[in-house]
C-alpha cells in the first residue's frame, strides 16, 4: 500500500512538473501558439520524469485545449479554447449561494473599466458594431429571451471595444452566467412600470457616451445604468411579494 501511494505522489509531482514547465515556457514567450513541444525523450530528460507520467499530463493539456497532439509529429501549441474556462467558472461559482449577485459585482467592475478603455480605444467599426446592437436590443424589448441576448450582446461589444484580452478573456469565461442573469433580470422586471422607457434610455445613454469618448462620463452612465436597473428590479420584488400577500390579508 505505501508503495502505491509513494507511487502515485510521484506521478503528481511529475505532473506538476511537466505543467509547471509549460507554465512557464509560456509566460516567457519561448513558447507561442503554433510552436512544437520538445520531443518526448528529450521532455523526460529535461523534467526527470517518466514517459507515462509526461504522456498523461500532455494528454491533460490537450483536453483542456491548450496542446493540438499530433501522432507520429508531435504536441503543438494551440490557442485556448475560451469555452474550457468558461465551463470551469460556471461549474466553480454554480455552487456558491447567491451567485447571481456576485456575478453581478464581477460584471460591474469588468464592464465600468471596459468602457474606460473603449471610449479611448475603440475603432470606428467597433462603435458601429455597439450601435447596431443597440439596435438590436431595441426591437427585442417586449421578449424576454431574445431581449436578454440582444441586451449580452450589447454588453459585450463595449467590453471587446476596450481592446484589453484580458477583459474580454474574463467577461467572456463568465459568459453563460452573464446571460443567464439577462434574462432573468428581463424576467423579473418585465412587469415593472416604465422598464422599456428605461431600457431604451439607458442604453441609448451608454452608447452616446461612447460616442463623445468621454471616460469619466461613460463610467457614470454605466453605472447609473446598474444602479437604476437594481432598483427597478428590487422594486419589481416588493410587488410581487405584496400581490401574493394581499388574497391572504382578505381571507
Amino acid at each position: 500500500m505505501t508503495a502505491i501511494l509513494n507511487e502515485s505522489a510521484d506521478d503528481l509531482a511529475g505532473t506538476e512538473k511537466v505543467y509547471a514547465f509549460f507554465r512557464e515556457q509560456l509566460l516567457s514567450r519561448t513558447l507561442t501558439v503554433g510552436d512544437r513541444l520538445l520531443g518526448e525523450r528529450e521532455l523526460c530528460l529535461r523534467l526527470g520524469v517518466s514517459r507515462p507520467v509526461l504522456r498523461e499530463a500532455l494528454r491533460s493539456l490537450a483536453m483542456l485545449g491548450f496542446l493540438d497532439i499530433r501522432h507520429g509529429k508531435g504536441a503543438y501549441v494551440r490557442k485556448a479554447d475560451i469555452g474550457v474556462l468558461s465551463d470551469f467558472f460556471t461549474f466553480c461559482l454554480a455552487q456558491q449561494p447567491d451567485m447571481m449577485d456576485d456575478i453581478m459585482q464581477a460584471r460591474v467592475a469588468i464592464e465600468c473599466q471596459a468602457i474606460r478603455l473603449a471610449c479611448v480605444r475603440a475603432t470606428d467599426g467597433d462603435v458601429s458594431r455597439i450601435g447596431s446592437l443597440l439596435h438590436r436590443l431595441m426591437e427585442t424589448l417586449h421578449d424576454v429571451d431574445d431581449g436578454g441576448e440582444a441586451d449580452f450582446a450589447f454588453h459585450m461589444a463595449i467590453v471587446e471595444a476596450s481592446r484589453s484580452p484580458a477583459l474580454v478573456t474574463l467577461y467572456q469565461s463568465i459568459s453563460e452566467l452573464l446571460k443567464r442573469s439577462h434574462v432573468q433580470r428581463r424576467l423579473e422586471t418585465s412587469g415593472t412600470p416604465g422598464i422599456i422607457d428605461y431600457l431604451v434610455e439607458a442604453h441609448r445613454d451608454v452608447f452616446l457616451s461612447i460616442l463623445a469618448r468621454d471616460p469619466d462620463a461613460a463610467d457614470q452612465k454605466l453605472r447609473d445604468h446598474f444602479a437604476i436597473g437594481d432598483e427597478l428590479r428590487r422594486k419589481s420584488f416588493i410587488a410581487a411579494f405584496s400581490r401574493k400577500a394581499a388574497p391572504q390579508e382578505k381571507d
